[in-house]
């Protein structure tokens, strides 16, 4: 695609499956905050070794700008009395590693949804991952369809696998190495219990 044809299917993208997800999964649209007061506790600071971007506002107080919505979303969540909620967030992240999927300037899908405790299990896990796996697959059907140039490249199923096993696997691989590697197989993964 050229440079115009590219924005407009980047464009198609984000309103297909942002349109698509909250629908599946039952989600409320809401609007995330760009930067938040460091003594809310709200910005989640990742791994704990990255610094916020801070500035003054005029009435001199302290602002962050966003880091990641982890904890904010739960917030939301209760704020909004929703069951379900999404963002489009958008985040300055000074300390990333850059690589061509990793910027400083971050612009990404957030979600989160109530789960009972029943639901707290891998089979649940897995359902609500098919259903944003064909979230995915139909947004690619209806970009294709408007860019013919672009080829399909999801597999019809997502390849699930633990951390253990996966490392079980590639012993002697990098975690970056072992998810290259089953993700070359298998063309779709998800990685269970990386947290």
């Amino acid at each position: 695609l050229d440079v115009y044809e590219t924005q407009l299917a980047i464009k198609l993208c984000k309103d297909t499956f942002e349109s698509l997800l909250s629908k599946e999964l039952d989600l409320m649209r809401v609007t995330a905050p760009l930067f938040v007061d460091p003594l809310t506790g709200l910005n989640d600071n990742l791994s704990g070794k990255e610094n916020a971007v801070s500035f003054k506002i005029p009435s001199n107080k302290d602002l962050e700008i966003v880091l990641s919505l982890a904890k904010w979303k739960r917030y939301a969540l209760n704020k909004y009395n929703a069951d379900g909620i999404y963002t489009d967030m958008n985040a300055i992240r000074m300390h990333e590693d850059l690589d061509n999927i990793h910027s400083i300037y971050v612009d990404q899908w957030d979600w989160e949804k109530r789960i009972t405790v029943n639901d707290r299990n891998i089979s649940y896990l897995k359902e609500i991952v098919n259903k944003i796996y064909e979230v995915l697959k139909t947004t690619q059907k209806i970009i294709q369809d408007k860019f013919p140039a672009l080829n399909n490249v999801l597999p019809d199923k997502i390849h699930y696998i633990t951390s253990s096993e996966l490392e079980t696997l590639y012993p002697d691989l990098s975690r970056k190495e072992r998810e290259y590697e089953i993700t070359k197989k298998h063309g779709a993964v998800f990685l269970i219990g990386i947290g």
